[in-house]
């Protein structure tokens, strides 16, 4: 690996630099055990693995990899750096000589082209080739676009079939009517953007020809169910199964209407046959990386996928994997969730946190992407710090409620003293935490090293891993019990929607044992973005309780949450561009 210095290089120019070092995606292949015809080669540095053919391999073999989550304290807007230690600590169990994995989400072009960059990590600490993974990498996301927007183009049209036709006319084409109610459509047109124009639109204006003239609108794609469906799924039978099962509209008498209804979810499990199998990719020294999926966090569970974990698991001995946002929204999901589709426990959880994060929490002033942070960030102030990791005490005490004792991994800013340091480590391993500084960004595999020790070390302890409850418990009792066990809420209200919705799912046989997947802010640990630290007090109000059926999940909603994000006023797309030479791309982050 040549040497780079983060401090004088921009992550793209990092990225670009080490290209040509890179290993070959073959050798890499070679080194996980890997058959030619498990491969799928994109160029010299990317490849897809088969994943079916690897299960038809390796499913029945009884070696699994350590695993290790990813998670952090509540984040301010800028966050902090957890796929940046996901990489890292990959860098660093390789500088120990480990054979080891990582998995992450496929970057958003929404972020990616808007103000949080790509998701690569950052500094000494990235997946790459850069550019590719940042703009459409193998091409998962546009399928899932195109799945989703096929159901829409099926919906759209049978509605305006349905209107101009008779029932002789319909069953001409074998068609029943469906009698679907515009003013209960439950899916939206996806684009892989932050496009706040789309969030609300009208369609079908013209003629009788032109469709059925009704309120729509957009969602980003990674926000789509068929993005869920991909993250959660088993394999690709699973995944045609659940794609089916999908609710796309309600009829005027209330039925659910599937795409199964429409007869489009084959022709969506179409444009996902190559979207099922992760991407291999490699880190900055040269570790694999599974890349996969891509659903958002505060509204699906916010993972890489079911699959990619699975694989990881057979082909290392340490897997490292990563839970958007932070543990009261990631890793909630993961434990509660992902661990049940996969079957997969966890040996050991990482807690992300940053001195800027909990100088903010203990009332430091507004943290806003784009502008300039207040001098408190960069100098000391141990009063601001204390008070602030009341945050970290409650994130700690969320793992160790799930069974596992926490490694916290202080991510190190050029601007952190020592004492903060002390403070952070006396304050965690006060509570029962491992604790390590990590300078990954910097140095990376070597910046890491102290808290891959510490992982191992975790790894190696005997954990007490237990769901938050059971499956049986009602979908009620299930989201009481997660505001006041995870997030340290009062209680919770529900709208009246929400019991009425409530009292159906929990009715249904089909519906009442479903995972809880909660929708919340990221940025606090309440419902309100405001309330910062460790909120007391409070009590959730959840206004809506939606179904993801194709995902299986039951979806309480607190709070207002976006499923299309806007792009900001100084959004990363004015510094993107190529070099009309060499046609690499220059301004990605």
């Amino acid at each position: 690996m040549i040497k780079l210095d983060p401090t004088k290089l921009a992550d793209w120019q990092i990225a670009e630099a080490a290209e040509p070092h890179l290993r070959m995606i073959s050798d890499i292949g070679k080194e996980l055990g890997l058959t030619e015809d498990e491969l799928i080669p994109y160029g010299r540095v990317i490849a897809k693995i088969d994943a079916a053919a690897l299960m038809a391999r390796l499913g029945k073999s009884t070696h699994r990899a350590k695993y290790i989550d990813i998670t952090a304290i509540t984040p301010t807007p800028l966050g902090e750096g957890k796929t940046t230690t996901t990489l890292g600590l990959v860098e660093g169990l390789g500088k120990l000589g480990k054979r080891v994995i990582g998995a992450i989400r496929q970057p958003s072009g929404g972020p990616t082209f808007n103000i949080k960059g790509s998701a690569a990590g950052g500094g000494l600490a990235q997946v790459v080739p850069l550019a590719p993974l940042s703009l459409g990498l193998t091409g998962d996301i546009d399928a899932i676009t195109n799945a989703n927007n096929l159901a829409m183009v099926a919906l759209t049209a049978r509605m305006q079939h349905e209107r101009n036709y008779d029932d002789a006319r319909l069953a001409q084409s074998n068609l029943k009517r469906l009698d679907i109610d515009p003013e209960r459509i439950q899916m939206r047109w996806a684009i892989d953007f932050c496009a706040q124009a789309l969030r609300n639109i009208e369609i079908g204006r013209g003629g009788p020809m032109d469709g059925f003239t009704m309120p729509s609108g957009f969602y980003i794609t990674v926000a789509s169910e068929v993005m869920a469906v991909l993250s959660i799924a088993s394999d690709l039978a699973d995944l045609r199964e659940r794609l089916g099962k999908i609710i796309v509209a309600y009829s005027k008498a209330g039925k659910p209407v599937t795409t199964k209804d429409l007869e489009v979810d084959g022709a969506m499990a179409a444009w996902l046959t190559r979207a099922v199998n992760p991407t291999l990719m490699q880190t900055l020294e040269g570790q694999p990386m599974l890349v996969h999926a891509g659903p958002f966090a505060n509204i699906a569970i916010g993972q890489n996928s079911v699959i990619a974990d699975k694989l990881g698991s057979l082909l290392s001995d340490y897997l490292v994997t990563e839970s958007g946002f932070a543990s009261d929204i990631g890793f909630e999901k993961f434990w509660n969730i992902k661990c049940r589709a996969s079957g997969l426990k966890p040996d050991a959880v990482v807690i992300v946190a940053t001195v800027r994060a909990l100088k903010l929490h203990g009332g430091g002033p507004a943290v806003l992407a784009g502008r300039p942070l207040d001098p408190v960030y960069k100098h000391e102030a141990l009063d601001l710090l204390e008070k602030g990791c009341d945050n970290l005490l409650a994130h700690i005490a969320i793992v160790k409620r799930s069974g596992i004792r926490p490694v916290v991994c202080l991510n190190h800013f050029n601007t952190d003293t020592a004492a903060e340091h002390a403070l952070v480590k006396k304050i965690a391993e006060a509570a029962g935490a491992r604790f390590a500084v990590s300078s990954h960004w910097l140095k990376g595999g070597a910046g890491a090293v102290e808290l891959a020790e510490q992982v191992i070390a975790s790894c190696e302890e005997t954990h007490n891993f237990e769901y938050l409850s059971s499956l049986d418990h009602p979908i009620s009792l299930r989201i009481e019990m997660i505001v006041k066990e995870v997030y340290g809420g009062d209680g919770v209200t529900f709208s009246d929607e929400a019991k009425r919705k409530l009292a159906l799912y929990e009715n249904d046989p089909a519906t009442a044992r479903l995972p809880v997947c909660m929708a919340k802010t990221q940025y606090s640990l309440s419902h309100d973005p405001k309330l910062q630290g460790r909120p007391k007090g409070w009590t959730l109000p959840v206004k809506d309780i939606l179904l993801y059926q194709g995902a299986g999940f039951v979806v309480p909603v607190a709070g207002d949450i976006k499923l299309m994000p806007g792009t900001a006023s100084n959004a990363a797309f004015r510094n993107i561009d190529i070099d009309t030479l060499t046609g690499k791309v220059k301004g990605l982050f």
